[in-house]
This record gives structure tokens, C-alpha cells and sequence, in this order.
């Protein structure tokens, strides 16, 4: 039986140690992989939720195909951006009036918050679709919101689609990530 060299001992050594270092170096990734992706859902379920935008309801403000970001919110100013649910979709629309406010959109599309006429640079103006009456006054834990091209959105001024509730809400839409040529804050 032949003895192994000197040589032989320290590159066995050497492949041992190597393979040690191996999955040294792989348990830990894998650590780091882990972590990152609990931390990324938790962010993802509790501060942000990324969107996609579908639909001309957002135009010229949003259009389909770009990707925004919503920041969990519980309260919501009149102007600002919001995602909620509605049929299993998501939707967003800009907030109009809080709790409590009174609405009226005269037969042109103006619109109107507590007798104050709203300045909507923003706004493709139109009356229709609507079937509810105004003035029009928002029930409690709920937003009465409009859509940016109102005669091709479905929103509040709608009894199917109503004021959106508290429950329903995701949050407020504050970035736009995609795509890159037009990405920042909303």
C-alpha cells in the first residue's frame, strides 16, 4: 500500500477546507436570501403595494401600462391619489371629498367641495356617467373620488361604484416607478 505524499496530504487538506468554506459561504447567502425576502413582504404587506395602471379612467395624470407605488395610509386629503379595492380589481382614482363634505358638479363638470369651486388643472371635466343627485354629501368612513378623464371614468358620481370605505382602501398612490422616462413623485 502506498503512503500518500506530503503534497498529496496538504491538497487534500486544502479541497477539505475548501468544501468547509463552501457551504459556509452558502448556508449564509441563503440566510441573507431569506431575510430579504420575509423583510420585502413585510414591507410589501404593511407600508407599500406596487401597481400596475389599467384603464383611461387616470389619463392624462396616469397612464395604462405604468407601474406606481401606494403607501399604506389610513387618512387621505382631498387632491392626493388613492388605490382601492372594488370587484376583485384595483382602482385608482383622486380623492374629492372627505367624510362629511358636500359635492356638486354642475351640468359642465365643475366641481364643487363645501360651496368651494375645485381647481383642477388635472381634469378632463364631465358630468357624465352619473346617477346620483347633487349636492351630495359624503357618509362617514368614507371618500367621495373622481377619476382624472370623467367621461371615461366609473367613480363616485356612479351608485355602482359609490364612495369608496375605509375597508376598501390600499393606500395612497405616491411614486411613479415605470416608465423610467416619466418615474417620480405623483
Amino acid at each position: 500500500m502506498l503512503k500518500p505524499s506530503l503534497s498529496d496530504l496538504k491538497k487534500e487538506l486544502k479541497r477539505e477546507n475548501s468544501k468547509k468554506e463552501y457551504k459556509k459561504v452558502l448556508r449564509n447567502t441563503l440566510y441573507v436570501v431569506v431575510i430579504v425576502a420575509a423583510l420585502a413582504v413585510l414591507v410589501s404587506s404593511f407600508f407599500i403595494t406596487v401597481l400596475r395602471v389599467t384603464g383611461d379612467s387616470m389619463t392624462p395624470t396616469l397612464e395604462t401600462g405604468q407601474i406606481v407605488v401606494a403607501q399604506n395610509s389610513s387618512t387621505f386629503e382631498p387632491g392626493e391619489l388613492i388605490a382601492f379595492y372594488y370587484n376583485n380589481k384595483v382602482l385608482v382614482k383622486r380623492v374629492v371629498g372627505s367624510p362629511g363634505d358636500w359635492i356638486n358638479i354642475d351640468k359642465d363638470g365643475n366641481v364643487s367641495v363645501n360651496g368651494e369651486l375645485l381647481e383642477e388643472p388635472y381634469a378632463e371635466k364631465s358630468f357624465d356617467p352619473t346617477d346620483i343627485t347633487f349636492p351630495y354629501q359624503v357618509p362617514e368612513n368614507r371618500y367621495f373620488v373622481l377619476g382624472d378623464h370623467r367621461s371615461a371614468s366609473i367613480d363616485s358620481r356612479s351608485s355602482v361604484v359609490g364612495c369608496v370605505t375605509k375597508e376598501q382602501l390600499i393606500g395612497k398612490v405616491v411614486f411613479r416607478v415605470f416608465p423610467f422616462n416619466v418615474s417620480g413623485s405623483l
